[in-house]
C-alpha cells in the first residue's frame, strides 16, 4: 500500500515535470507485526522514520496514509499535498456469509484498531474481538486460517490494490477514522521548491474536510489509536460533519452532527469537538485517558 500510494506521487509530480525515484523506508508499525497497535505507543509509529528521513536530506517528499498522521506535524516539517480522496469507509471481510450479524450468535471479529472495535462492539457487544497486524496480504491469510468470522479493513486500502475479496461488505453505520482514504504528502519546512511542485496537485476540498476531521481528532485527545471517528463532506457550499467517541468496550457513545457554510468551516473541528464534550464526551474521554496512560 505505501509503495502504491508513492507511485501516486511520483506520477503526479511527473505529470506536471519534475522527476523523482521512490526510496524505500520500513515503518515502526511495519516491523513490529505482534504488539497491538495501541501498546506500540502508537503516536506517529508509521511515519517517525519517514520523518528522520526527511529531516536528514535522505528524502525530499515524504508519502502518508493521512489518518496515520499525528495532529501536529514535527517541527521543520510542512503538509504539501492532500491528494483527492478515496473511499472512506470500513469494510468487513468474511469466511463464509454475514448471518452472524443477524442472528446473535457469538462472532469472532479481527481487527487491530481501538476504533473499529469499539463501534463494533456498541452494534454487537455479544462479539468476540481479536487483534489483527500485517499487510494486507497477511492479514488476509490470518482470516482465512484463524478461527474468525470476519476481519475489519479500510475499503480504501483493498479496493486500491486490487484486493478487495468477493466476501466483503461495506460497512456503512460505522463512522470512518479523521482522514480516513486521504493521502498526505509532506516534505522539509524550508524547502519551496518541493512544496511547489507537490502544491500542484493539493486537492483544496479533501485538505479542508480531513483539516477539520483533525482538528477534531486533536481537541478530543490528540492520537489516531482512540476511538474517535470523524467525517467532514463538502456538498453544495456547505460541510456536513459527523463525529463520535466512544469507550474502549463500546458502551458509551457520544455524538455530534453540524452542517455549516463552507466560507465559516475552518474552526468547524474545534467547535465540534467543545459540543461533544460538553454532552457526553467529556466523562469517556476522561474514562479513556486514564484507560491507555
Amino acid at each position: 500500500m505505501a509503495v502504491w500510494q508513492a507511485m501516486q506521487v511520483k506520477d503526479l509530480l511527473a505529470q506536471y515535470g519534475f522527476s523523482s525515484e521512490l526510496v524505500y523506508i520500513k515503518s515502526e508499525g511495519d516491523i513490529d507485526l505482534n504488539t497491538p497497535l495501541y501498546e506500540m505507543g502508537v503516536q506517529g509509529i508509521f511515519t517517525r522514520s519517514l520523518d528522520a528521513a526527511l529531516l536528514n536530506d535522505r528524502i525530499d517528499v515524504a508519502v502518508h496514509s493521512l489518518k496515520d498522521v499525528p495532529t501536529q506535524l514535527p517541527k521543520g516539517i510542512k503538509q504539501a499535498a492532500v491528494l483527492p480522496r478515496g473511499p472512506v469507509n470500513d469494510l468487513l471481510v468474511f469466511k463464509n456469509d454475514t448471518s452472524f450479524l443477524d442472528n446473535g450468535s457469538i462472532a469472532n471479529i479481527a481487527t487491530s484498531s481501538l476504533r473499529r472495535k469499539a463501534q463494533w462492539l456498541n452494534k454487537y457487544p455479544q462479539h468476540r474481538l481479536f487483534n489483527l497486524r500485517g499487510n494486507v496480504n497477511t492479514r488476509l491469510r490470518k482470516l482465512k486460517e484463524e478461527n474468525w468470522d470476519g476481519a475489519i479493513f479500510a475499503q480504501a486500502g483493498l479496493e486500491r490494490i486490487n484486493l478487495r475479496p468477493e466476501k466483503s461488505w461495506v460497512i456503512d453505520w460505522m463512522l470512518p477514522a479523521p482522514a480516513q482514504g486521504a493521502i498526505v504528502v509532506v516534505c522539509r519546512q524550508d524547502d519551496d521548491y518541493v512544496f511547489e511542485a507537490c502544491n500542484n496537485f493539493n486537492d483544496a476540498s479533501t485538505a479542508l474536510c480531513t483539516k477539520i476531521e483533525r482538528d477534531f481528532l486533536r481537541a478530543l485527545l490528540g492520537g489516531c489509536s482512540t476511538p474517535i471517528s470523524a467525517l467532514a463532506v463538502a456538498e453544495n457550499g456547505s460541510i456536513h460533519f459527523k463525529g463520535n467517541i466512544l469507550s474502549l468496550n463500546g458502551s458509551k457513545k457520544a455524538e455530534v452532527e453540524k452542517t455549516i457554510a463552507i466560507n465559516e468551516a475552518d474552526d468547524l473541528g474545534k467547535k465540534a469537538a467543545e459540543e461533544l464534550l460538553a454532552n457526553g464526551g467529556k466523562e469517556i474521554a476522561e474514562e479513556i485517558r486514564h484507560a491507555v496512560s
